[in-house]
């Protein structure tokens, strides 16, 4: 199996902080140009929901640093920039070639934004070597691929067009879903169609790609999903039946849920004070991760249920939404994927 490589940008323009690649104020991380870019198609998701949860507009939040975990189209950068100038500052992070350049163009004019090419993961190292303590305003997260990532053929995301099997977030990362799909065991193949795309017959599809990689690789996004279809059932349902494990073989490319656990308790650390964290989440997976992470980290009382007497501090988040906030109807009108987010919002207490 392929080893996983770290996140890091390798373009010649822009200031190197360690292995990441920034690009500050009008300066794209990577030279740009538009006469060899696909057009980026993206469409901000619940914009106003999440960057208006994080009271940046408000006279009294002035001169704040702000992060957007996921730059993605811009979209969320480009309001959060337009609610926080002069004075507040914002990080943006990406680790796809294609969202830094299409938002570095976007947002050039901008000169308190800065954009790294790396995994939000490394959000702490990255603020470190920028000389910034504390998130001070707050920190959005759009989890997920983007509707550029997934309907762009050659990105392999996609079992509507046959493409090579890739995947990867990040194109400079060595682990793609074809390794996935041609090394992984049956077990391991078992595993991840159940955990991660909740795979009613994740043995049979596990049991016939080892048995088609035997003749041959699986090499196209058409071939896995010819294969899926001749060994399920079919049944009555909205959604194809390679729906399911495309979500898994992406989720376990990209390590997803493995970064949002590790992002988010590494991210409260770093807010101050009464920044604000928003999440939107997709799916039933992520969204429940953080769920339960905020949910532990606003309760009074975090100790093991054997300890007799509790030691804990205070509640270190305050729960802003009760229940997760929904894409309007309108919204889902225009972009029907809207309907799956679901956005969390919470405040940091000291």
């Amino acid at each position: 199996m392929s080893k996983r490589k770290q996140e890091t940008g390798n373009g010649k323009r822009g200031k190197e902080i360690g292995n990441w690649e920034l690009g500050i104020g009008n300066r794209t991380v990577r030279p740009f140009n538009p006469s060899t870019l696909q057009p980026y198609r993206h469409y901000t998701v619940m914009k106003h929901e999440a960057v208006d949860a994080l009271m940046c507009g408000d006279e009294n939040r002035g001169g704040l640093v702000y992060v957007d975990a996921t730059l993605g189209g811009g979209g969320h950068s480009e309001l959060i920039l337009q609610k926080t100038k002069p004075s507040g500052r914002l990080i943006s992070f990406d680790i796809d070639d294609d969202a830094i350049n299409a938002a570095s163009e976007r947002l050039k004019d901008y000169n308190n934004l800065t954009i790294v090419k790396g995994s939000y993961t490394n959000i702490k190292k990255v603020l470190q070597e920028l000389k910034i303590d504390k998130i001070t305003g707050g920190i959005l997260f759009d989890l997920g691929a983007s509707y550029h990532q997934l309907t762009l053929a050659e990105r392999g995301f996609s079992f509507s067009k046959d493409a090579p099997l890739d995947m990867r977030f990040n194109k400079d990362a060595d682990f793609s879903a074809f390794d996935a799909v041609n090394s992984y065991s049956e077990a391991d193949l078992v595993r991840i169609f159940s955990e991660y795309g909740e795979e009613r017959f994740s043995k049979r599809i596990a049991k016939k790609i080892v048995e088609q990689r035997k003749a041959k690789t699986i090499d196209t996004t058409g071939e896995l999903a010819d294969l899926i279809l001749d060994v399920t059932p079919r049944v009555k349902s909205s959604i194809h039946p390679a729906t399911r494990v495309f979500q898994a073989i992406r989720i376990e490319v990209n390590q997803e849920l493995t970064n949002v656990k590790k992002a988010l308790e590494e991210v409260l650390a770093l807010l101050a004070d009464g920044a604000i964290i928003s999440v939107i989440s997709f799916h039933s997976l992520e969204d429940r991760i953080v769920k339960n992470f905020f949910k532990y980290h606003s309760l009074k009382c975090r100790c093991e249920k054997n300890q007799m007497i509790c030691k804990c501090g205070p509640p270190e988040l305050e729960i802003v939404t009760k229940k997760p906030v929904l894409a309007s109807a309108e919204e889902i009108k225009e972009n029907p994927p809207s309907r799956s987010a679901k956005l969390r919002v919470a405040r940091r207490k000291s």
